[in-house]
Formats: C-alpha cells, structure tokens, sequence
C-alpha cells in the first residue's frame, strides 16, 4: 500500500475509533478496546494488510516508552508514597508469582489434553507474556471515569500498572533466551534482573535530575518546543538504558517522575500537548496490534485463550495479590484487595511482548500471540467495562469526594507558587468556622470561594460551610499539605506551577 492510501485509511480508522469512544464510553466500553476491535475489522476487511511483528514491536515499544514517561509525569509522589513498599512488591513479587501460577496452569493445561503440548519453558513463558498490567488501560480507565476510591487504592493501581512492566519484560526476554539456547540458568536469570533493575533505577533518577536542570536552563525561544524536549528526553532514557543493559521501562518511568515532581518551566503546557500526544500513542499502537490479529487464528485460540483469561482474572490475580497484599491489609481493608484484584486490566503490552517470541522464530510463537490477544480483549471486555460498577458493589468508592471546580485557573510561569483546591468539611470548622480562625501557614491566602453555584471573594470574618470549594494561593506547598492534613481535609489537589 502507497503512503497516500495509508494516510487516508489510517485516518480514518482513528476517526472512527474516535467517534466510536464517545458511545462505547456512555456503554461502559473501554475506549481502548474498541480501538483492538477497529484494527481487527480493517485487517479482516482488507482495507490495510498488515503482517509484520517487528514493525508492530516497534510501533508498541515507542508508544510505551511514552505512555510510561507520561504516565510518570501525572504522577504525584505524596499520594503513591504511602503505597511505596505495597506498590513495589505486586511490581515484583506480583509478577512473578503471577507468571509462576500462570505458567504452571497453561503446562498442566497443555500436557493434560495434549492439545498443544507446550514445555515447561514453553508455558511459563506464555504466563510471563500476560504476568504484568497494563498502564495505559489502567492510567485511562481510572481517570476517564472519574472514580474516587478510598484507602489510597487509585495510586497503588496506578503506580503497579507503571512500575510493573519491567518485570515482565525481564522475565519474557529470559525465557525467549532460554527456550533458543536451550539452557536454563537460574543464577544467570538473577543476574539479569539485578543488573537491568539497578541501571534502569540509576538512568531514570539521574537523567530525570539531569532534564530537570536542563528544562530550567535551557531558555528555548518557543514555549512550544519544551514538549519536544521532553519526549527527546525519554527516547534518550530509554535508548541509553538498554544500550548499558539497563531496563528502558523503568528508566524512562523513574525520570517521567522525577521530572513530574520538580519545578519545571512551561509545566502545564507541556503536560497538555502531553496528554494529547499519549492518546494518540494509545490509538496508534492498538491499532496496530488490531491490524496484526489473524481473525482465523483468533477464532482458533479462543477457547483456550478463553480457559486462560478466566484462570487469570478468577484465580491467578487474586490469589497472588491477595499473598502480596495481606501484610497490609490493616490499611487497604480486604474489600480493597478485592477491588485491587479486579483491577488486573492486560492491554497492549502483553500482546507487544507477544511479539517477541515470534520474531525470534520461536514454536508456537504464533498460538501464544493469538491466545494472548483474547486473554487482553476478555480482560478489557469483563474487567474493563466494570471498573466503576465493581467498586460500588465492593463498597469502595469514597462518596465524600467532591469533583473540582476550579479546574482551569493558571498562573504566570514566572510566579513560584501553588494553587491548590480546599474543600470544607464539618470536622474542619467544628471549632470555628471563620476563615481567619483557621490554622494555615503564612503566605498563604485564600481568594474564591464557590458555594451552592456561586462565586464570591472571601474576607478573614467570612463564615465557611460544609462543601464549599476554597481557592487557596500559598508560597509554601509542603506548609499548606501539613495544614490540610491537620485540618482533617480529606482530598486536596495542588498544582504547582513550576
């Protein structure tokens, strides 16, 4: 197909899944499944013949190095501090014990009817492939429906979802190694993981610190060119960790937090050109991995793809995130374990690591992509579309949670401080309910207050109540936290502007 076809097709399958997204929204669709289904359709209509995993791995690869850098930059460091340790270990330990449960399975499975036969590297690698959750379903899912959840299970699903693909990453090119090679070292094995883990972590934090300085510094004649930079910068991590041996995954989602979290000019256009550019990394890359799909093939595989997915979501999942997750039960309660299991959402990057057996020629290599592929469109269907639905019946949802409502206030770059978003509550004025009586630190003022619909500018004497929104200016971000803290303020949104 000429470039000119390709254009006019291609724009039009993302119009399409575009237009699509609204609907399958108000259905409780995920978005991002009906971009899978737009690219199968094309692929089995004919209207783009597309045939080529490497090329496809490409495509994954570069649209998840900046899925992950985005997703590190949404990142608040204060709300995934409290899930630091937790988070670590389902990215870890979760992983896999997951790949173990997942692998054992699909071996069992496989010897028992004889249908396929796998090795036992063979299936625990198939199991490896799906061990990891996806970041960009789950970054999507969580904040397109606008879910407040309680026990701080929003940032630990977030920052396991992009934190998690390393190792899996690691445990797939292990085992394509070893199922090539025919050898099987376990202490190689560890090596590999300590090595990657280690450079990975050091890249990420040092480039990110390095770009932070650099953004600052630079001065660029064109606001418009920071966004540039900075996806400049996280192919550099990537390309450079992987050049020393290190994980690019992780790399490029360490610096995308470290960036986040500092004072950075030109944030909040960078963070909207962002936004926008991930979602078209999103789009592209699921409609290529739709294009990829053989529809007879997937016919084929779905009835043990379809034994797979429900192993995974019913049993596996659960059960080793339960494991990880029972040292802290005190503080997730065991309803939001529940929830946590449910919310083990596969999507492309399973299916970009499929891809990796198959270009390297491995047996079988074409079964694990097609069996992978339904695994990720059961998860996306079942899980994906009752994101919301679960947790109300999980009673999980924190109903005392008001939406924003000074959502678009922005400040001149050059002013170094943070706006932030007070709501009151009744704990928060049972002594008094005074403005000027409350504790919050010097430099600091508030400037609007929203009641009921209405907008007015408050005064020391004004008299608060419960469920007004405050808009809060303040010199002293970490000041103004440990006050609202102290307030007993629930919820609180800072957006620093530097």
């Amino acid at each position: 197909m000429n470039t000119e076809l390709l254009l006019l097709y291609g724009s039009i399958l993302a119009v399409v899944g575009i237009l699509l997204s609204k609907a399958g929204f108000r259905l409780g669709i995920p978005t991002l499944l009906l971009f899978l289904g737009v690219g199968v359709l094309a692929s089995r209509m004919g209207y783009i013949e597309f045939d080529d995993p490497v090329t496809a791995q490409t495509v994954g690869t570069i649209a998840l190095t900046v899925i992950l850098f985005s997703g590190g930059l949404d990142t608040d460091f204060r709300e995934i501090k409290p899930v630091l340790l937790s988070g670590s270990i389902l990215a870890t330990l979760g992983v896999v014990g997951t790949a173990a449960l997942m692998g054992g399975f699909i071996y069992f499975v496989s010897y028992a009817t004889g249908l396929e036969g796998f090795t036992l590297p063979e299936a625990l690698l198939l199991g490896s492939i799906m061990s990891s959750t996806d970041s960009a379903s789950v970054f999507s899912i969580l904040r397109s429906k606008d879910v407040h959840l309680k026990h701080n299970l929003k940032p630990l699903l977030e920052f396991e979802s992009g934190s998690n693909d390393p190792m899996a990453y690691m445990l797939t090119i292990i085992l394509v190694q070893m199922i090539q090679s025919g050898e099987v070292s376990v202490w190689h094995g560890i090596l590999q993981f300590v090595v990657q883990f280690a450079l990975g972590a050091l890249i990420g934090y040092g480039l990110g610190r390095a770009s932070v300085w650099l953004i600052n510094k630079v001065n660029l004649p064109s606001g418009a060119l920071y966004p540039v930079l900075l996806l400049a910068v996280s192919g550099f991590v990537f390309g450079l960790s992987y050049i020393v041996g290190g994980n690019g995954y992780l790399a490029v989602y360490i610096s995308g937090l470290v960036i986040g979290n500092s004072r950075v000019v030109h944030r909040k256009s960078t963070a909207k050109f962002l936004e926008g550019f991930t979602w078209l990394c999103q789009l592209i890359m699921f409609l290529t991995l739709g294009l990829l799909v053989n529809v007879d093939g997937l016919a084929r595989a779905f009835v043990p793809g379809l034994f797979v997915a429900l192993f995974l979501i019913f049993v596996a999942r659960p059960v080793v995130n339960t494991l990880c997750l029972l040292p802290f039960w005190k503080k997730f309660t065991f309803r939001g374990i529940a929830y946590a299991n449910w919310v083990g959402l596969r999507g492309a990057v399973p299916i970009i690591f499929a891809t990796y057996p198959w270009v390297a020629g491995l047996p079988y290599s074409g079964v694990f992509f097609n069996i992978v592929f339904v695994v990720t469109l059961l998860s996306l269907l079942i899980q994906g579309s009752t994101v919301p639905w679960m947790a109300k019946i999980l009673g999980v949802v924190d109903t005392n949670v008001s939406k924003k409502v000074f959502t678009e206030v922005n400040l001149p770059e050059q002013i170094k401080s943070t706006i932030s978003e007070m709501i009151v509550s009744t704990s928060m004025i049972e002594k008094s309910n005074k403005l000027m009586d409350l504790n919050i630190p010097p430099h600091t003022l508030a400037i609007l207050v929203q009641r009921k619909g209405s907008f007015f500018i408050p005064r020391g004497d004004t008299e608060l109540a419960e469920g007004d929104h405050v808009l809060v200016i303040s010199d002293d971000a970490d000041a103004l936290v440990q006050a609202y803290e102290e307030l007993g303020i629930q919820t609180y949104s800072l957006d620093a502007n530097t």
